[in-house]
């Protein structure tokens, strides 16, 4: 689970990672489903169950083809120690049931998945744990939201939908001048295109279930940190609740992993291309990426990223009759709120991904009726464009 070896070049380590061969000398990583291991005595078993002697028990908490994602995707981000879990939304979960308790307090940045608001807000609050929501661009909210029980920031940047960037190493400082634990969610840029824990943060959460698997095939999550936030009590919450990564899963995105840098470029390039192209047409009267200079963050992203991801979002007038439209003009382009597929989606955030949250929470954050969301794939961009403009002009 831990990340303990030479530190080597990150398109090595997506390769190479966490592997441990077995007696047969595979070259691919083997697949592990079994439910439990056995032992060679009953006191290894007892050593094993003690913690004294490490290795499998039972895989809802020590599964070898877990352990190698676990390795790997540590080893990419930079941390001591990663724990998988069964989705994005387990990892977050696990982790605010492993470090807060009640009266505690979170700081959120607005703009993070819609389920994460609702876990916050609907959830958390039955076990006395209260949430405050910032922009995650106004720096003089993030201060004054700050409370003696303050005991965690959470941020995801780039932003969803509207991607707004903020500044992981200003809020780290922030972090830390008060005692608190830095999280910021990964998941639209991945360690191949933004490295958090390097600029100060202390956890990093995926949804593996994105660009880490890269084909929409599995659902999995992953906390990546310190060995003892993550190695000891992150892990213990994990060993004791079970929202486990199955091992079928955990090799999906083993394979996933090895291509992931070369992906979240042609993603970068697609979408680039794609937002240069929206930004002009007519029908569109707001785009929102990273890697236009209009951006307001663009200077940020330039310098905070490798690269400025596969997500963007555009707006156009005429509110949800209008955007429902092009949805549905849409031919090739797959409807669905998931993202970070090889295949180009499209989502109205404002009725799917943030359709449970309030309208006051959706004004908040900047989601209005006609914004959509294209999670940009690996097609040819041409053929991404023609696909939009003909929605585009069924308004």
């Amino acid at each position: 689970m831990t990340h303990d070896h030479e530190r080597r070049g990150f398109d090595t380590e997506a390769v190479r990672g966490g592997q441990v061969r077995t007696g047969e000398q595979e070259q691919s990583e083997p697949l592990f489903l079994s439910s439990s291991f056995t032992f060679d005595s009953a006191a290894q078993a007892a050593a094993r169950f003690g913690g004294d002697e490490p290795g499998n028990i039972y895989s809802r908490f020590t599964n070898p083809t877990v352990r190698t994602f676990e390795k790997r995707l540590a080893g990419l981000e930079g941390g001591e120690a990663c724990v998988a879990t069964s989705s994005g939304m387990a990892a977050i979960n696990a982790m605010c049931m492993a470090l807060l308790r009640s009266g505690d307090h979170i700081v959120c940045s607005r703009g993070v998945f819609g389920t994460t608001t609702s876990l916050f807000t609907r959830i958390l609050p039955k076990f006395g744990v209260e949430t405050t929501f910032v922009s995650p661009t106004d720096y003089d909210g993030w201060q004054q939201a700050i409370r003696p029980e303050t005991r965690l920031l959470f941020l995801e940047t780039p932003s969803n939908p509207l991607t707004e960037v903020a500044d992981i190493a200003w809020i780290a400082e922030l972090a830390h001048a008060h005692n608190c634990v830095m999280v910021v969610d990964n998941c639209f840029c991945t360690p191949a295109l933004q490295r958090p824990l390097e600029l100060g943060a202390d956890l990093v959460i995926h949804s593996a279930t994105k660009y880490l698997d890269g084909q929409g095939r599995c659902v999995g999550g992953a906390v990546v940190g310190d060995a003892k936030r993550v190695g000891e009590d992150i892990f213990g919450m994990l060993r004791t609740a079970g929202p486990t990564m199955s091992p079928f899963n955990a090799w999906v995105f083993i394979k996933g992993l090895e291509t992931l840098r070369l992906r979240m470029r042609a993603h970068s390039e697609n979408a680039q291309a794609l937002a240069d192209w929206l930004q002009h047409h007519p029908r569109v009267s707001r785009v929102n990426y990273p890697g236009l200079a209009a951006h307001p963050q663009h200077a940020l992203a330039s310098r905070q990223q490798l690269g400025y991801g596969g997500i963007l979002s555009f707006e156009v007038a005429g509110e949800r009759e209008a955007a429902w439209r092009v949805v549905d003009g849409t031919e090739m382009i797959s409807i669905t709120a998931n993202l970070g597929d090889a295949k180009s989606t499209i989502t109205h955030p404002a009725s799917t991904t943030h359709g449970r949250i309030s309208q006051e929470e959706r004004d908040a954050s900047g989601i209005t009726e006609g914004l959509l969301r294209v999670s940009v794939g690996l097609e040819d961009v041409a053929d991404i464009q023609a696909d939009l403009g003909r929605a585009l002009d069924a308004i």
